[in-house]
C-alpha cells in the first residue's frame, strides 16, 4: 500500500501494460509468486481509472478454487467478491450493475458483458490468481473469455490480462487451444503480449533502501546493499524480507548503520524460520517436474536443457530457477542455501553421529576443518545405506548431506556459500568462520571446498578437481582448499582409495590442496 509501504513504482516494472490497454489486447502477465504482481497491478488500475479514460480493477479468481468442477458455485464466489472489490476501488458509476440470471457456464461472460454496457468507459480487468482455478472451472472460464472476446469494447471487457505463474502457452493449453501456433483457439493468440514481471534491479533495490533511510535516518552501507541484491538476485520477497527482518526484528537501531553482518544474520534468520514464501516455494522441490531440473543443477553433471521443456518452464514460473545465455541455475544464493537444507532435513533424524554446533572449535577459536572432515567420512561410511534408501535426489545425497553436517557444526559461527558448477560435475562451497583473532578482535576464516563425485564407470575425477579447486582459489584470493570426491563405486574399490585418507598435494598454481576421498 503506497500510504504505508516503501514502494518501487509500477509503471517502471510493467511498462507496457498502458499501450495494451489502449490498444484493446488481451495479455498475460506472469511471474512467481512473491515478486510484487498484485500490488504492481492495483497501482497500475488506480493509474489508469484516475486517467479519466477506463475502469481499470484487479479481480482475484482465488475465490473459485474450492469449486474447481462446480463451475457455477465458482463463478459465484469470483462475482461476489469482484463486487465488493469494484465497491472499494471504483466511483459508483463504474461499479457493476446486478448480475444477470444466467446459466453456469454462461453466467462469468453474461456478467461482464453487462457491466461492459453499462459502464460508461471501457471496462479493463487484471483477473490475479487465475491460475488458483482448475479443472472444468478454468476451461469454463478461459472458454467463456475467448467467446466474449470479438464483443469488446462495448459489449465486452476491452481489455483483460490473465495474471498469476503460467506463461501464455499453459492457458491455451488449458483452454483447448494448440500451444505452438499463433492461431490457435484462444483469446490469448498475441502472444507477443505475454509479460513476466521481472525481479528488482540493482538500482531498484537501492532506491527501495534509499527510501528507509530517508524516512528513519538509518544509513546503509553500499555494501551492506549490494550484498542483499547479490544475495536476493533482487527477488522482490526477499529484498523486502531482508529489510524487515533487520529492522523489524533485530531492531537494529535508526543510529547504526546496517552492514553486510547484519544482511548474513538477518539471512540466516529467514532460513531457519522458514518464512511462509519460502516454506511453500520449498514444498515443490518433491514434485518429479522440480527435481528433474534441481537435481542435474546441484549434481553440476552434463546435462543439456531443452529451453522448451514444460518441467524448465513450470519450474522457472515457480520462480526456484533462472536461465542465462550459458545454462540453468538456482534463482539466487539465499535459494541456493535454503534448498540444500530443505533437502537435509530429516537426513539426521534418529542417526547416531550428527554433530553439535561448535564441537570442532580449536582452542584459539579457529575451525578445525581437516577434523570435522575426518568425523564426517566416518559418519557417512557408516550411515550411507540409511540415508540413501528413501532421499528422492539420490544424486545429490553425498552433497546434501554434508552440507548438513557443516551447517549443523558450524550453527551460530559462520555461514557456508554455495555454488553449483552445472557442467563440471562439482559443488564449490565457502565456509566463513567467525571467531576472535589473537589480539581479540573479531576475525572470519574462510575455508574453501570443492565436491566431486567419483561414479562407477567413470573416469578419477581428482585432476579436473584440482583444476577447478585451483580457480575457485584464484577467484577468492585464498593459498589452500579442500577436495572432497565420494567415492560411489563398488565397495572395494572405494574401500582402497579411502583407506588411503587425507592427502596433501601442491596444485600447479602452487596451492596447497587436501584430498579427501570418502
Amino acid at each position: 500500500m503506497p500510504s504505508d509501504h516503501y514502494m518501487i513504482p509500477a509503471s517502471a516494472r510493467l511498462p507496457e501494460v498502458p499501450e495494451l490497454v489502449q490498444e484493446k489486447k488481451y495479455f498475460v502477465v506472469h511471474a512467481p509468486r512473491q515478486t510484487g504482481k498484485t500490488t504492481a497491478l492495483r497501482a497500475l488500475a488506480t493509474e489508469l481509472t484516475a486517467s479519466g479514460r477506463f475502469a481499470a480493477v484487479v479481480l482475484s479468481m482465488e475465490a473459485g478454487q474450492p469449486w474447481p468442477d462446480d463451475i457455477g458455485a465458482a463463478t459465484r464466489a469470483i462475482l461476489t467478491g469482484a463486487r465488493r472489490t469494484a465497491r472499494t476501488n471504483l466511483p459508483a458509476e463504474l461499479r457493476p450493475p446486478p448480475w444477470p440470471e444466467s446459466w453456469e457456464e454462461g453466467l462469468l461472460s453474461d456478467a461482464f458483458a453487462a457491466w461492459s454496457e453499462s459502464c460508461p468507459r471501457p471496462l479493463v480487468l487484471f483477473l490475479d490468481e487465475i491460475d488458483a482455478l482448475s479443472g472444468r472451472t478454468l476451461l469454463s472460464v478461459l472458454r467463456q473469455l475467448r467467446d466474449g472476446f470479438a464483443d469488446r469494447p462495448i459489449g465486452f471487457p476491452a481489455s483483460v490480462a490473465l495474471c498469476g505463474l503460467r506463461d501464455v502457452r499453459d492457458y491455451k493449453i488449458a483452454s483447448g487451444g494448440n500451444p505452438t501456433t499463433m492461431a490457435s483457439q484462444s483469446p490469448f493468440n498475441i502472444t507477443v503480449a505475454s509479460l513476466r514481471l521481472g525481479d528488482f534491479t540493482l538500482d531498484e533495490v537501492r532506491d527501495l533502501y534509499r527510501q528507509h533511510t530517508t524516512d528513519t535516518g538509518q544509513r546503509l552501507t553500499p555494501q551492506a546493499v549490494e550484498y542483499a541484491y547479490a544475495l536476493t538476485m533482487g527477488q522482490p520477497w526477499l529484498v523486502n524480507a531482508l529489510g524487515y527482518e533487520i529492522t523489524s526484528r533485530m531492531r537494529v537501531p535508526t543510529t547504526t548503520s546496517i552492514t553486510t553482518d547484519h544482511i548474513d544474520e538477518a539471512t540466516e534468520r529467514i532460513i531457519l524460520t522458514r518464512a511462509t514464501h519460502v516454506d511453500s516455494l520449498l514444498d515443490k522441490l518433491r514434485d518429479p517436474r522440480v527435481r528433474r531440473i534441481i537435481e542435474p543443477i546441484l549434481a553440476g553433471t552434463e546435462f543439456r536443457f531443452d529451453p522448451f521443456s514444460d518441467d524448465l518452464a513450470y519450474t522457472t514460473d515457480l520462480g526456484l530457477v533462472r536461465r542465462t545465455t550459458a545454462t540453468v541455475e538456482i534463482a539466487n544464493p539465499l535459494y541456493r542455501n535454503v534448498i540444500t537444507r530443505v533437502l537435509a532435513d530429516g537426513l539426521f533424524d534418529g542417526v547416531v553421529g550428527a554433530p553439535a554446533p561448535h564441537s570442532f572449535a580449536l582452542p584459539d577459536g579457529r575451525l578445525d576443518l581437516d577434523r570435522l572432515l575426518a568425523r564426517f567420512t566416518e559418519f557417512w561410511h557408516r550411515t550411507e545405506d540409511v540415508l540413501t534408501a528413501d532421499e528422492p535426489y539420490r544424486e545429490v545425497t553425498p552433497h546434501v548431506t554434508l552440507l548438513g553436517y557443516l551447517d549443523r557444526a558450524i550453527n551460530g559461527n559462520g555461514f557456508v556459500d554455495r555454488e553449483y558448477g552445472v557442467g563440471r560435475g562439482a559443488m564449490d562451497l565457502l565456509i566463513r568462520w567467525h571467531h576472535a583473532g589473537p589480539d581479540g578482535r573479531p576475525t572470519v576464516q574462510r575455508e574453501a571446498l570443492e565436491l566431486k563425485t567419483h561414479r562407477p564407470g567413470s573416469t578419477d575425477p581428482t585432476e579436473a578437481g584440482i583444476r577447478q579447486l585451483d580457480s575457485y582459489l584464484l577467484r577468492l584470493g585464498l593459498p589452500a582448499g579442500h577436495l572432497v570426491i565420494f567415492d560411489q563405486r563398488p565397495a572395494e574399490r572405494k574401500r582402497i582409495n579411502t583407506e588411503l585418507g587425507a592427502q596433501t598435494i601442491t596444485s600447479p598454481a602452487g596451492r596447497t590442496i587436501t584430498v579427501v576421498r570418502i
